[in-house]
């Protein structure tokens, strides 16, 4: 018997995410949508399940925590097993909770898709994103959190849009354009446009509107997720070689480490702004962590990635913004703090004992570096 096809689609916009939905559904009566909806404040999971005729389940469920992966596992697996083995469906599309990612979702969709496995009368088909390239320049460079914006998965979550948009697009294997008719298009609306062909994986399809979006175009692909984890790995971060009128790409690398002390005292003109950055660098006091780079909306994070094995340290940041001055402003901070000749020279032996100033982001070092 052959599988049916299960699609996840992903937003930052309710009103988008209907929009979808109504797209998919309108000439497609074999088709069922999954909506998933998590209000934290309440501590409840909701739960719809919408066709052509309209919705015809629609439930909440208590929550013990607000864990999306969680939520998938112990309420959308069985759903979708019910939903599959009904005999009424050729396709299937999990909604996600809005500012949900993809990538944890998928992940858990995968392995219950293996043979033996609970899903494994399912395939994972596609993983899309609808985005408003009217908002997209202001969604992904600006400084609201999903909090602020009314859209967080907790009741404390402070994640940028930027930061949720940039993901959806990286993880995507088809992105969707939707446009709301704003007021202030024009320029802006062309840069977003463009700053979504810059974030989207370089082996996405596109489609313009959401009356282009059918299930066919769902279910006619199959979900690579190792191929779509690798696109998330900042390790893997991937920048656009072309030009375009209103958006840039610029890929910063050396195999020299960034200087601790440089880096903290510039990394706001490094790792703020409107701008999305990504990457890894090393550090001559960590000379053994790979460490992680992740920058949207004004907000930084900093992390441990684990440690370099077979691959030799580098420094490696890709930055995309619109502002044509920034890329010359970004390259002169990055060269500054890199370590200098003269610093190199010493083998590392200055910051033996010395104070490690990047220790309250990036935790305490092992004693392998």
């Amino acid at each position: 018997m052959a599988q049916i096809p299960l699609s996840l689609l992903t937003t930052i916009d309710p009103v988008v995410r209907e929009t979808a939905i109504f797209a998919l559904l309108v000439d497609s009566p074999r088709t069922v949508v999954l909506r998933h909806d998590i209000h934290a404040a309440e501590g409840h999971l909701r739960r719809a399940v919408i066709t052509q005729d309209g919705t015809v389940e629609d439930e909440r469920h208590d929550l013990e925590h607000a864990c999306l992966s969680c939520a998938v596992r112990e309420d959308a697996l069985p759903t979708l097993r019910r939903l599959a083995t009904d005999g009424r469906w050729d396709d299937i599309v999990l909604a996600l909770p809005v500012s949900a990612d993809s990538l944890p979702v998928s992940i858990a969709l995968d392995a219950a898709t293996h043979p033996g496995s609970e899903l494994d009368m399912v395939r994972l088909a596609t993983v899309a994103t609808a985005v408003d390239v009217d908002e997209a320049e202001e969604d992904l460079l600006g400084i609201d959190s999903v909090a602020e914006r009314g859209i967080g998965l907790t009741e404390d979550d402070e994640r940028a849009v930027g930061e949720v948009l940039a993901g959806h697009l990286a993880h995507a294997d088809l992105v969707v354009t939707a446009s709301s008719g704003s007021t202030h298009r024009g320029l802006s609306a062309r840069c977003g446009d463009e700053l979504v062909d810059h974030l989207r994986a370089p082996d996405s399809r596109r489609i313009d509107g959401l009356h282009e979006l059918s299930a066919h175009r769902l279910t006619c692909a199959e979900h690579d997720a190792l191929a779509a984890q690798r696109r998330c790995n900042p390790l893997h971060a991937h920048a656009h070689s072309w030009e375009s009128a209103h958006a840039w790409s610029l890929e910063l690398r050396s195999d020299r480490p960034m200087h601790p002390e440089r880096l903290l005292d510039r990394i706001e003109e490094l790792g703020t702004g409107r701008v999305r950055s990504r990457g890894v660098f090393w550090l001559p006091n960590r000379p053994d962590t790979v460490c992680q780079w992740d920058g949207a909306g004004g907000q930084l994070y900093l992390g441990q990635l684990g440690v370099w094995e077979r691959q030799a340290p580098h420094t490696r940041l890709v930055f995309t913004g619109v502002a044509r001055g920034e890329r010359a402003r970004l390259r002169a901070v990055f060269d500054d703090v890199l370590l200098t000749d003269a610093e190199l020279a010493d083998g590392g032996a200055v910051w033996l004992g010395r104070e490690d100033v990047l220790a309250p982001w990036l935790g305490e070092r092992s004693e392998a570096g």
